[in-house]
Formats: structure tokens, C-alpha cells, sequence
């Protein structure tokens, strides 16, 4: 799939940093099936671009995303069991793309976030929203859960911030979804592209290749090792990347104080 041919998304480089924009403001990015694999495809095309350090996730319009498009779930509810499962593994496979993207992943969201929008959200590494966006994750006021989302939401909120958000299925302000741990920061609307701007400028002083490692390390300590595991894979890690040519660079920037060549750029 040519990146420049997406119905649904849109994708943008500014420098190092690539942008998608859910692109169906007409419906407040509602997502289908079209856009959950054109996501995928778009993440798997920045995984291969050594150019692109950074992925920012936006939408474009009114609202991030408005949850999945009507129509779709129109289609949906005829669907056989068997159809059913392979669309809800597409959209589980296209939350877990965003979640395991080796570069780092931001989410700027505003208006609308709701019921899998979340999803899309809480898989990136960073999710910052405007004050006065509105979320819900709704399922269940349909009769339907939050499945495929939750793994990703339920790293963020824990246990009982996710059992309040989504037995509910209330709407909540960005203030609220801050202090549940569902984003990292909400600010007002006219902020938030500083705030972008400001956490870049703070990535990009950091190792390129110890930030993909880092993320491997965090992922692999808290979804796959025991602790007895983890403590004789971290121990090989830093071994690892200490040797490594951006690990002498930066340690020898750090002893000569100065900046290392990647600060530079």
C-alpha cells in the first residue's frame, strides 16, 4: 500500500518525526476496516524508515476519533462468529502495531475519544489531550465490552481506574482522564502543539538507538520475564549497550562534558 494513496489516514514528515492523522473528519474519524489496516500498513512502513525517529498520532477536524464508524458496526452486527473474530483480531493486531512501533509514539488527541479511539490512544508511549476533550469508553452502554482495548487501557489506569471507566461507561473531561492515568498530560487546546514540541526537544536529546532499546527492555520486563528472568536479561542489556557505539559515545560525552553526536543533529 502506497503511503500517499491511504483513503482514510494521512501521513506527513516534518524532519525526523512523522505524522498520521486519522483522515475522516467528516465523522469525526470514526474508524472501519479501512482505516484499521491502513493503520497498520502506515506503521509498518515508519518501522522500515531509519528516517523517522518519532511518530505522532493526531486526527484531523473536530474530534480525534469518534469510536467505529456506524455504518461498519451496521455490517458487523450481520457478520457469521467467524467474521466477527477475524475484524476484532485486525483491530487488536492494529492497537498491538502502535504499542510495539521500536520508535517513540505520541498521541495528541482533542474533541472526541471514544470507545476504541481509546485504544488507539493508549497504545502509544505518550497521550496527551486537550482539557475539554471529551472520552467515554461507552461499550457497555450498548450491551458490548471494551475488549480489544483493554490490554492497552488497563496498562495505563490499573485494575480499578479501568473498572470505573469502563463499567460505567461515563463521559469524562481531560482533567479527569489525567488523573486516572489514561494520559499524561491535558492542557489547554491552544498548548498543546508546544507541549509536542516541548517533549520532542527533550526526546531528541536522548540516544536514538538506547530509546528503541529502553522500549524493548520495558516492554520485555513487564510483559514476558519472570523476575529471575528479567534480572539476568537486564544485566546482559546494559552490558550490551554500554559496549555498544552509542553507548561509548554517550559516556564519553557525559565524562567530557560535552554533547554527544546525536544532540547535535
Amino acid at each position: 500500500m502506497n503511503m500517499d494513496n491511504y483513503q482514510t489516514i494521512q501521513f506527513i514528515t516534518d524532519h525526523d518525526t512523522g505524522i498520521l492523522y486519522l483522515n475522516r473528519p467528516e465523522i469525526h474519524n470514526a474508524f472501519n476496516e479501512v482505516m484499521i489496516a491502513e493503520i497498520i500498513d502506515c506503521f509498518t512502513e515508519i518501522e522500515k524508515n531509519r528516517q523517522i525517529r518519532y511518530v505522532v498520532l493526531k486526527g484531523r477536524g473536530k474530534s480525534f476519533c469518534a469510536g467505529a464508524d456506524l455504518n461498519w458496526m451496521r455490517d458487523v452486527a450481520d457478520y457469521s462468529y467467524e467474521q466477527n473474530l477475524r475484524e476484532s483480531n485486525q483491530l487488536s493486531a492494529c492497537f498491538e502495531t502502535i504499542y510495539n512501533c521500536s520508535k517513540p509514539t505520541i498521541a495528541v488527541v482533542h474533541g472526541a475519544v471514544i470507545g476504541g479511539a481509546n485504544g488507539l490512544m493508549a497504545a502509544c508511549d505518550f497521550a496527551y489531550c486537550a482539557e475539554d476533550t471529551v472520552f467515554s469508553l461507552s461499550e457497555v452502554k450498548i450491551g458490548i465490552i471494551p475488549a480489544c482495548i483493554s490490554p492497552f487501557v488497563l496498562k495505563r489506569t490499573g485494575e480499578f481506574g479501568a473498572k470505573e471507566l469502563m463499567l460505567t461507561g461515563k463521559r469524562f473531561d481531560g482533567h479527569e482522564a489525567r488523573a486516572v492515568g489514561l494520559v499524561n498530560k491535558s492542557v489547554p487546546f491552544k498548548e498543546l502543539d508546544r507541549e509536542l514540541e516541548s517533549l520532542l526537544s527533550v526526546l531528541k536529546t536522548s540516544g536514538p538507538e538506547a530509546i528503541k532499546q529502553c522500549k524493548v527492555l520495558i516492554s520485555e520486563v513487564v510483559n514476558h520475564l519472570t523476575h529471575a528472568e528479567a534480572l539476568k536479561y537486564t544485566a546482559k542489556m546494559i552490558a550490551d549497550i554500554r559496549a555498544s557505539e552509542e553507548g561509548q559515545e554517550g559516556m564519553a560525552a557525559f565524562l567530557e562534558k560535552r554533547k554527544p553526536k546525536w544532540a547535535k543533529e
